[in-house]
């Protein structure tokens, strides 16, 4: 079972999407974080479970769940048990490698 280790830029990347869809619809940003939460609890038993992230393939150690609106990105260390969530972005945001490679150095450096 893979320990799954929320990164500080994550959180604040869902708090503050949670936040803006709060504005107008208080109940969807609630629900729209229990599922985020409850489909990132799955990769505990199946750290696998979420697709190659398609800007890095072929090969990329870094991986994505999609539970619209939001892509989260995580890396899973296989050496450790430990699985990383490194980022949590609106899908039609403009994805950037170096931001994930970046956070993903700090939660190495972290642990």
């Amino acid at each position: 079972m893979a320990a799954i280790i929320w990164t500080e830029p994550a959180l604040d990347e869902l708090e503050a999407l949670a936040d803006y869809i709060a504005l107008d619809k208080p109940g969807a940003a609630s629900s729209l974080v229990g599922r985020v939460f409850s489909h990132v609890e799955l990769l505990a038993e199946h750290p696998e479970l979420g697709p190659a992230v398609p800007e890095l393939r072929p090969s990329s150690r870094y991986r994505q769940l999609v539970e619209p609106p939001c892509r989260i990105f995580y890396r899973h260390d296989k050496a450790t048990g430990k699985l990383y969530i490194l980022g949590v972005m609106r899908g039609e945001k403009l994805f950037h490698k170096r931001l994930l490679q970046r956070r993903d150095r700090m939660a190495d450096s972290a642990s």
